[in-house]
């Protein structure tokens, strides 16, 4: 018989709940694909991917193995973008002459290359979506400033009545006068039988 214990263990689980599991270490090649500036991320990691997927798909044809790094497009999206060479040097690519060149014995895969740089690409999504968070709030924070001076006096008053005290007085109604309609019937006087029966 099994203990309990022991086939949490072969689970794999080791006690953790799901929640609580420790995040794996990134590997190189995932380390160099989110060093890409955040602003060229999604255009670099694109052709990136269909460079990668084109070499996947026809791992024999010698054209897929070949990048000219001068080439105005690839020079755009690859070769001046920051850390961009370092992903195809990571998956293998080595410098030859003015691009780079995949040698036959790298076989690349979907599972690892890919699905790396697929990853990569959520990865830039959700840190362009907080990037844009964070410069709304900082927008909204520039652009009210009222609302920040509105905020300070209120803390200013909370303080001011805190230090009087307890209310120690009660308040007392104030004879605020007649309204204008109160004015109006007492100049006209009270009503006449004629008038309460009309009513």
């Amino acid at each position: 018989m099994v203990s309990r214990d022991c086939l949490f263990a072969k689970m794999g689980y080791a006690g953790y709940s799901p929640g609580n599991q420790v995040a794996d270490k990134l590997t190189p090649l995932e380390q160099a694909l989110r060093a890409v500036p955040l602003g060229k991320a999604a255009e670099t990691l694109e052709l990136i991917e269909k460079l990668t997927r084109n070499v996947v798909r026809n791992p024999a044809e010698d054209k897929f193995r070949h990048i000219k790094l001068t080439n105005p497009k690839i020079a755009a999206t690859i070769s001046d973008v920051p850390f961009a060479v370092d992903i195809l040097e990571e998956m293998g690519w080595v410098e030859e002459g003015e691009g780079l060149q995949l040698p036959a014995s790298v076989r690349l895969a979907h599972e690892k290359e890919v699905v790396a740089i697929i990853d990569a690409k959520d990865f830039y999504t959700k840190e362009q979506e907080a990037q844009k968070r964070r410069e709304a709030q900082a927008r909204k924070a520039a652009l009210d400033p009222e609302r920040e001076a509105l905020l300070k006096k209120m803390e200013e008053d909370r303080r001011e009545k805190e230090a009087e005290g307890p209310v120690t007085k009660g308040s007392k109604a104030q004879n605020v006068g007649l309204g204008q309609l109160q004015r109006v019937l007492q100049q006209l006087g009270p009503p006449t039988n004629t008038q309460q029966r009309a009513l």
